[in-house]
């Protein structure tokens, strides 16, 4: 056995103690459903996985009719050799065609399929076993069509195959519909992502496809890294080395941490070039790079870092080394000895506990499965399945938003249809407010009366919203009449609804009428009043010079009016004077009467009064 041979030998062996070890992960096949809608017999919602190409419409659903081809049933050739194509013509119903498995790869199938105008391509299994995922091929040679596949791909049952072919044979339309609405959790207003990666440069296409993916989606996840709507994490694989190989060659060229952190050579080539260990080292340094700025709230400088690095630290150039990787960190203002502590020492016989953290991450948990394919997008913790490109990781991204919290990204023209712009979304609106009923979301349109102006409305954001609590006057008088004549404003609008004010009647809504208090007689109604009705109001005058008191509703003259003013006026002042007097003589008298009988007790303790008579004197004699 050469070299090279049992080099890839030990990777085999790597991986599979990986999984052994791994005795509770599993591979997760991420589904979508698919709705059949005719015929009858065949009515029903099935389960399909969703192939690892292709951009899948997440968020959304696809209608079509099932088409099954007389040639080329698997579709390992173009369409064109046998004169068929599925381009739908103006107004017809999309063609999902429907292909057998086997003889060439997956993509292979899909390529062709698109080609021949197809809006999807339905995969039938050949044997009766559970769905699996479609993945890329390992290719050593760059496939470029694989970066042009455009259309979702699914696998289905052999057994649900067998039944759409015998209902494509007996003549009948299979109609369907692709529904990607539930692929992906959508709980709340924020999306939790991670990105699993690799910092090697020379393993082919899929490390070009994730070098071209970085680049291109940095804007993008930066921003909505800085706003609060994500919450990335950068992941990486590592492996370690059995037991019985840790001394070996392979082993220490491929490996840190005396055999517990591995990843495969660069070039699979261990006589040449950069070996695996490199590549965990860039790896560690990635995460720690990521660690450091999140600590300062700066995570998303991982993005400009990474796409630094590949720019400036090519293995092709020989500078995907240490020195190279901290020239980029200082061009960040990150503190390289925090990121080198983080690191830690490669050659210590010893955990790394952020290695470790990476490797209890890769099994899976909950929905999610392990994480076996690189590179690997999850969202809210589920697999994302597809083309790695910005436009249809950003899809996925937008379904995992619940729905009318999606940020302004995802309800572009690029990634959706504003179902609103074409007859409101059949929602309600006040046109003469500019007010409407009508949210775009990334999934469709909701009806949901809005809030203006810190003013709720309420209603069922279809046939009818209205303002409801203070403040409500103010948006479009609440939605209550109001009318302006003769420089006066009368409005119906209160903090409780609409109701017509004082001098109208009507519903308060729509329309308000002038009470005429004259014609009524419900104002102005004594013998002498004359009444003239305002709108609004009422005037009501006098005849005969006579005054009107409108709080009594009558007449009276204003000379009688004066002079009964006036003699009220005259009483009131004597009635004060002769008040004053009577309280004068009281206070006199009651003051003279206190005084004569305090002088008369002063008097009456130093002299005797003449109304006291004498005091008689007995004296005893005393006998000799």
């Amino acid at each position: 056995m050469g070299f090279r041979s049992a080099g890839a030998m030990l990777r085999l062996l790597v991986w599979a103690a990986f999984l052994l070890g791994c005795c509770h992960g599993r591979f997760v096949v991420e589904k979508n459903s698919l709705k059949v809608t005719a015929p009858d017999d065949l009515k029903g919602t099935y389960e399909c996985a969703i192939g690892n190409f292709g951009v899948p419409q997440y968020g959304g659903t696809m209608v079509g009719f099932v088409a099954y081809p007389k040639a080329n049933k698997k579709a390992c050739k173009s369409f064109d050799d046998f004169d068929i194509s599925y381009k739908a013509k103006p107004g017809a119903f999309p063609t999902f065609l429907l292909v057998d498995r086997g003889d060439c790869y997956f993509t292979k199938k899909a390529w062709n399929a698109q080609n021949a105008g197809a809006a999807a391509i339905l995969v039938a299994d050949d044997k009766d076993e559970p769905l699996i995922t479609m993945d890329t091929p390992e290719e050593s040679g760059r496939a470029d069509y694989l970066e042009n596949i455009t259309i979702p791909s699914a696998l289905i049952t052999k057994s649900f195959g067998d039944r759409l072919k015998k209902a494509i044979d007996n003549g009948d339309m299979v109609n369907v519909n692709l529904d990607w609405r539930e692929a992906l959790p959508h709980p709340d207003e924020r999306v939790e992502y991670e990105f699993w990666t690799n910092s090697n440069d020379e393993c082919g296409p899929k490390c070009d496809s994730q070098i071209d993916f970085v680049k291109s989606f940095k804007g993008a996840a930066q921003v909505l890294e800085k706003k609060g709507y994500t919450q990335f994490t950068p992941r990486y694989i590592t492996w370690y080395c059995p037991e019985a190989f840790i001394l070996s060659k392979q082993c220490k060229s491929q490996c840190i941490n005396h055999g517990r952190y591995c990843a495969p050579d660069p070039e699979q080539d261990f006589s040449k070039g950069y070996d695996g260990k490199d590549v965990v080292v860039q790896n560690l340094r990635q995460v720690c790079v990521f660690k450091v700025a999140k600590e300062h709230k700066k995570p998303w400088l991982w993005w400009d870092y990474v796409t630094d690095f590949t720019i400036r630290c090519p293995m092709k150039e020989k500078k995907y080394t240490k020195e190279c990787a901290d020239g980029v960190i200082k061009s960040l203002g990150l503190d390289h000895k925090a990121i080198d502590k983080c690191i830690g020492d490669p050659d210590a016989d010893e955990e790394n506990p952020v290695l470790k953290a990476e490797q209890d991450a890769q099994i899976g948990k909950g929905s999610r499965g392990d994480v076996t394919i690189l590179p690997t997008l999850v969202i809210n913790n589920r697999q994302y399945r597809g083309k790695l490109d910005k436009g249809a990781v950003l899809k996925a991204l937008c379904a995992g938003f619940r729905e009318t919290t999606e940020p302004a990204v995802c309800l572009s023209e690029d990634i959706q249809t504003n179902e609103c712009l074409e007859n409101n979304g059949g929602c309600w609106q006040d046109k003469a407010a500019n007010i409407t009923a009508c949210k775009d979301t990334f999934r469709g349109r909701v009806c949901e009366c809005p809030v203006v102006k810190g003013v709720k409305f309420v209603g069922d954001g279809y046939t009818h919203c209205e303002a409801s609590g203070s403040g409500r006057c103010e948006i479009n008088n609440g939605g209550c009449w109001k009318d302006t004549r003769d420089g006066r404003t009368y409005s119906a609008c209160t903090d409780d609804g609409c109701k017509c004010p004082d001098g109208f009647k009507g519903d308060g809504k729509h329309k308000c009428e002038d009470i005429d208090e004259c014609k009524e007689r419900t104002a102005c109604q004594c013998k002498e009043c004359k009444c003239k009705n305002t709108w609004g109001s009422y005037e009501c005058g006098c005849s005969g010079g006579l005054l009107y008191m409108k709080e009594h509703d009558t007449c009276i003259s204003k000379n009688g009016a004066t002079e009964t003013g006036w003699g009220f006026l005259w009483v009131i002042f004597f009635g004060v004077v002769a008040a004053g007097v009577a309280g004068y003589a009281v206070y006199k008298y009651r003051i003279r009467r206190y005084m004569d009988s305090e002088i008369r007790a002063i008097m009456a303790q130093y002299m005797p009064l003449d109304n006291q008579g004498d005091v008689p004197s007995h004296s005893h004699h005393i006998e000799m």
